[in-house]
Parts: C-alpha cells; sequence; structure tokens
C-alpha cells in the first residue's frame, strides 16, 4: 500500500539534534506527493573553539548515527537522506563512498548525501572551480577541499566560519554568508558552494546568484534536489535557483 500523504515518496530524513534549519528548508523545498519524516542524531551542543573540538564533534556524530537511522527505519521510509555535511566529506571521495555504501547496506536503501549530492550538482552545471564557504573550523575546511579535489573540482578558495559552537552554526545572519561569498569570489571560480548543513542559505543563494552573475550552490537544495531526481521526481520549485528550476 502507498502511503497517504508521501504517495510519491517518503523521505527519512537524518540530522544532528542541534540542526534547526535543515528541516524547515526541506519542507519549503517539498513537492505535492513528498514527505519528509526528520529522526535526530542525538549530540551534545559542544563548545567548539580548535580543530580537536571538531574532529570531537565528527566523532559524536559517527556514534549517535546509526541509532537515529534505525529509528527512522521503522516508519519504513522509502529513501535515506542525510541533512548532515562534514562527515559526508571527510576523509576523501573514497571515503564518502564507503559511507554511503554502509548506510546503504544497513538501511537497504537508497542514500543521499551532501557530499555527492554537491558533485552531482557541479556536474550538472558544468562546473570545475569552486570558491567555498563553511562554519568549520580548519580541519573541517581542509577535507571538504580534499573530496572536490579527490573528485576532480578545483578549490583555490575556502573560508571557514570556525563557529563556536553547533547550534551557533543556524545563527549566523544571511549578511555575514553573503560577505563570505564575496570573499571566496573571483575570476578563477566558476561557482560558489555553501557546505554546513545548519547554516541557513537555501533561499538566499538563490537571490545571490542573481547579481554574483555564477551559480551559488546551497548544500541543503543540492541534497534536497539529488534525492527528488534519484527518486525520478522533476518537478520544477521556485525560489532555490537553477537547480529546482529545472526538470
Amino acid at each position: 500500500m502507498t502511503d497517504s500523504l508521501g504517495w510519491r515518496r517518503t523521505f527519512g530524513v537524518l540530522v544532528p539534534s542541534t540542526n534547526t534549519s535543515v528541516q524547515p528548508e526541506f519542507d519549503a523545498m517539498r513537492p505535492a506527493g513528498v514527505t519528509n519524516h526528520i529522526s535526530r542524531i542525538r549530540i551534545p551542543n559542544i563548545p567548539l573553539a580548535s580543530d580537536e573540538d571538531f574532529g570531537k564533534l565528527i566523532e559524536l556524530i559517527v556514534e549517535a548515527q546509526d541509532e537515529a537511522l534505525e529509528s527512522v527505519l521503522s516508519c519504513e521510509p522509502d529513501h535515506i537522506v542525510l541533512g548532515i555535511s562534514a562527515e559526508t566529506f571527510w576523509d576523501g571521495a573514497a571515503a564518502s563512498q564507503d559511507l554511503k555504501k554502509r548506510l546503504e547496506d544497513k538501511a537497504g536503501l537508497p542514500v543521499t548525501m551532501g557530499a555527492d549530492a554537491c558533485h552531482a550538482a557541479l556536474a550538472t552545471l558544468g562546473v570545475k572551480r569552486i570558491g567555498v564557504i563553511t562554519p568549520y573550523f580548519p580541519i573541517g575546511d581542509r577535507n571538504v577541499a580534499r573530496f572536490f579535489e579527490e573528485s576532480g573540482i578545483a578549490v583555490p578558495r575556502i573560508r571557514g566560519l570556525s563557529c563556536e559552537s553547533p547550534v551557533a552554526i543556524a545563527r549566523v545572519p544571511a549578511q555575514t554568508l553573503v560577505e563570505t561569498v564575496r570573499a571566496v569570489d573571483d575570476d578563477d571560480v566558476d561557482a560558489i558552494v555553501q557546505v554546513g548543513t545548519n547554516l541557513a542559505f537555501a533561499a538566499t543563494a538563490a537571490q545571490v546568484e542573481i547579481w554574483l552573475g555564477k551559480p551559488v550552490i546551497a548544500i541543503n537544495t543540492a541534497i534536497y534536489w539529488h534525492a527528488l531526481r534519484s527518486a525520478g521526481i522533476t518537478d520544477v520549485v521556485a525560489g532555490f535557483g537553477p537547480l529546482l528550476a529545472r526538470h
């Protein structure tokens, strides 16, 4: 039998418990007949002041992730979507694919992740050189750059905001994000990519793209676009840039 509200697709969405941006942004992009079912990866809102602290945060997410996956599987979703960013870039392209395979094997379902969604978005747009903005400390930035470079995408510049806690990421104002886009933009990049799923940037990215004159990809938009298109859902969703504006 088909789900009454999610008659086209039910997405089981994993997010860190500190994340307040993924759920509203995904819901804003949701076409009729698609439903999002959030499962929160329980982590503390630890203070972040160094690479070591940020590495510990990744460890906490990894340790708690399987419990959240098992929880959301009980509603029998059609597809798993990771509303997580840093973990999917960690240790490069091969490690990212290993993570995806492990989750798909455990869930018995297709899995969409931030790293491969961004790579697919860049391939769709024909982009090979990017500027990147993140909420991370330098260790996170290095892992993001490594993933893209191992995937054939040059990263001439990357700027991390070194947010002071996981919750603080969601409190970065739009103006700061716009200023950071300006800081990583130059003639040697073809697009801007924002990572860090707790940065609320999906709608702002679409607005920035208009005056910047080049693609600005918000990771939450890339993730949701990739999940929809992987499921064969090609609806146009206005207000979130060129990925969702095309069939």
